[in-house]
């Protein structure tokens, strides 16, 4: 690959119910304790379950994003000039105002949002459910080493709302016993989370220039739909696989060289069984020794937000050395035959590592990262 098209990670930021920064996110996911707790924000009278993992004292979404952005943009370095040129991806909820704006502001939100930040690049904003985050990464990649672009900053964000809470709730996807169990037998759903993160992408050559330093680089991505159910995957999963194997071929990376997957795992029975076929399909008998885990059971489910989030944790462990697990383990799943990660952290023995999400509708997201 030439090196104008290496895509680099020059600078991260992320807020969810572990903390502020990128040093609270490694720590929480690494102690593997989930933080689910009552719901404090609205009213969840009536409702089926009453817990999600959020982080008090939080702004309003566009505030916290503002500073998502802009903390990201000082840990990559990224002057006035750098960031008058860089872009702006956006991930968040869909309808008319998918970016709440401060009352008696009347502003349009994401330009209002990248011109608070600095960011005179083009915008685009991804309402693509649960694969909104890691569809803008895997475009701003695309743009960047293609030489379209210079420099993204990604960006994405949820707070736990009642509207979407009373539709899970509802929908009976969120767990009823207050416990996200990834993979394991007798799980019973997703919990909800705060999630508000921001990435810095930018080409090799632009980041050359600046003298800046790469966290890892987004060596490849897939993206694939299956078309098999509305609120389901299909069983085989053969949509995800579809997605990891496009990541795989756009890194130039055989099967062999991965050596830990942040899976999407939600908890939900089908979802999690779909996505262990996934892994089988692409890696045969070798998924039963890939270590895997879910940091969902920690800081719940961002919706719009997790793609990125997961992208930050996955960076942030790899460069630590450490493997985070996955809480809430009852037992073995004849239908996940998975090597989980549980209990306590592994060290990193990989520089290749794949995040993976999934959507309602069968949408599918790989991301292929790299700190070698």
């Amino acid at each position: 690959m030439a090196e104008r098209e290496t895509v680099r990670i020059t600078g991260t930021y992320a807020l969810s119910a572990l903390g502020r920064g990128a040093d609270a996110l490694l720590s929480g996911v690494l102690a593997g304790t989930p933080a689910f707790g009552p719901v404090r924000r609205f009213d969840t009278t009536g409702r089926r379950v009453t817990v999600a993992a959020t982080l008090p004292d939080v702004g309003t979404l566009a505030d916290e994003l503002t500073d998502a952005i802009d903390a990201a943009a000082r840990a990559a370095g990224l002057d006035r000039v750098d960031r008058a040129g860089s872009a702006l991806f956006l991930a968040t909820h869909g309808g008319p105002h998918p970016l709440p704006v401060p009352q008696g502001r009347d502003e349009p939100t994401v330009p209002a949002l990248a011109a608070r930040c600095g960011l005179g690049g083009p915008t685009r904003v991804y309402t693509t459910a649960c694969v909104s985050a890691s569809t803008a990464v895997a475009d701003a990649a695309a743009l960047i080493r293609r030489g379209d672009l210079d420099r993204v900053v990604v960006a994405a964000g949820y707070l736990v709302e009642p509207d979407q809470y009373a539709l899970f709730d509802a929908g009976r996807a969120l767990a009823a016993d207050g416990a996200v169990r990834p993979f394991s037998a007798g799980r019973t759903g997703l919990l909800l989370g705060d999630g508000v993160a921001a990435v810095v992408l930018e080409s090799a050559n632009a980041a050359a220039r600046r003298g800046a330093e790469s966290l890892a680089t987004v060596a490849g991505w897939g993206r694939a739909g299956d078309a098999y159910h509305p609120c389901q995957p299909h069983p085989d999963g053969l949509g995800l696989a579809r997605a990891v194997e496009a990541a795989l071929r756009r890194g130039g990376l055989p099967r062999d060289a991965v050596g830990y997957v942040n899976a999407n795992a939600t908890g939900t029975p089908f979802s999690d069984a779909s996505e262990a076929a996934a892994l089988t399909r692409v890696f045969g008998e070798d998924a039963a020794r890939l270590p895997v885990s879910s940091t969902k059971s920690v800081h719940g489910h961002a919706l719009e937000a997790s793609g990125l989030l997961e992208l930050v944790v996955t960076v942030l462990a790899l460069g630590d050395g450490k493997l985070p697990p996955t809480a809430g383990w009852l037992g073995p799943d004849p239908q996940c035959p998975l090597d989980v990660i549980r209990d306590a952290p592994r060290p990193a023995r990989t520089a290749h590592a794949l995040t993976l999400n999934a959507a309602f509708g069968g949408a599918d997201t790989a991301l292929l990262v790299s700190t070698s």
